[in-house]
């Protein structure tokens, strides 16, 4: 059994198109052992309770965007450990450099392959 099997992984975005892709491409990829959320608030909440391996966090969501969710994943620590990929189409040098400052282990930017979501998957947990 391959870490694509035994990963867990969470999806917050708050747009249902982006979701679908990115949750297509972990298909793809064969790792299924995934959930989603539409916003930080929530996630934060959920994996709090339930905390899996990797979370792949849009950055730009109402309410909550993805460096606060991170920020709040960071500070608890039952999730702190938890693996973080950020997705942008539109991220700044700025938001990259808070993002790595609270600890965000990869970035993607839209639009992606999904050679792109593995290669970015595999820098934060291992080989798939």
């Amino acid at each position: 059994m391959g870490l694509r099997d035994t990963m867990r992984v969470m999806v917050v975005d708050d747009m249902a198109a982006s979701r679908g892709l990115i949750t297509m491409s972990l298909d793809q990829l064969g790792i299924t052992n995934y959930d989603y959320l539409k916003d930080g608030e929530s996630a934060l909440r959920s994996l709090a309770a339930n905390p899996c391996h990797l979370v792949i966090s849009d950055f730009e969501m109402p309410k909550m965007d993805g460096l606060k969710l991170l920020e709040g994943l960071r500070t608890n620590k039952v999730t702190s450990k938890i693996g973080f990929i950020l997705i942008s189409g539109r991220a700044s040098a700025d938001v990259l450099d808070r993002g790595r400052k609270l600890g965000m282990n990869n970035f993607l930017k839209k639009p992606f392959t999904t050679e792109q979501m593995r290669k970015c998957i595999e820098a934060v947990c291992g080989r798939l």
